[in-house]
């Protein structure tokens, strides 16, 4: 069993589609949320998640803004113009998508938020002390989140909420074991000071993580977003991961 697992694509096709194309065969997709927001192609990049096979998505804090049920106003002000632009340019089609997203999935031994299980649109799991909060809000062995855009994996080392953090090799299969919250980065804007797209593939029956990244053509991305007049903090911060 081979699952496709991406997160903070942010309307950037470009990147979303390297992933897809480096990722080989896959059996399910599963998305943590964040289709849409920052980048220039919100509509092309849900219909081709949304046509993905064994998909399981849930909403993430830009795809509710989007859709108004988060206020832009929560936003900083360079995010905000970005609502603003994705609101007028969402389809009814993709809008349709978007509202049906649930909050938080769970599937088998894997519950999937996309920022933590505690709170799981807007909470940022960034350090171990958070991460040790987090665990019992969920009943699974594994949480997989997404939101920081940092990939990362926080293992719970002791029943009293201490968790240990790392940052896993890419395309090296590591085995999961005991519980722990996992993050595969973000596909279409990191913040690792690694402007790859990054994702993951995940084998439920051994079960095992694999972390990888994919380069994409930055350029073009950045060309669509100052054509649509999008903030340029957003378009610098594509070249450099940050």
């Amino acid at each position: 069993m081979r699952i496709l697992i991406i997160s903070d694509i942010h309307a950037n096709l470009a990147a979303l589609e390297a992933v897809l194309e480096d990722a080989g065969h896959f059996d399910s997709a599963w998305c943590l949320g964040d289709l849409v927001g920052y980048g220039p192609d919100p509509n092309e990049c849900v219909q081709r998640i949304s046509s993905l096979p064994g998909l399981q998505c849930i909403v993430g804090n830009h795809d509710a803004a989007a859709l108004r049920t988060i206020d832009a106003e929560a936003f900083n002000p360079e995010a905000r113009q970005a609502i603003y632009w994705t609101q007028t340019t969402l389809t009814e089609a993709s809008l349709s998508f978007l509202k049906q997203l649930p909050e938080v999935l769970k599937i088998q031994d894997v519950t999937l938020a996309h920022g933590s299980p505690r709170h799981p649109v807007w909470e940022y799991i960034l350090d171990t002390q958070t991460a040790g909060l987090s665990f019992p809000h969920f009943d699974t062995p594994f949480c997989f989140v997404g939101h920081s855009h940092m990939p990362v994996i926080f293992n719970l080392i002791h029943d009293n909420g201490r968790a240990k953090m790392s940052v896993p090799e890419i395309r090296k299969q590591l085995t999961l074991s005991g519980r722990a919250i996992l993050n595969p980065g973000s596909v279409g804007q990191p913040r690792d000071r690694d402007p790859r797209a990054a994702y993951a593939l995940f084998d439920p029956e051994i079960p095992a993580w694999e972390y990888r990244r994919v380069p994409y053509d930055i350029a073009s991305v950045q060309s669509r977003m100052a054509a649509a007049r999008l903030p340029l903090r957003h378009i610098e911060r594509l070249s450099s991961g940050w």
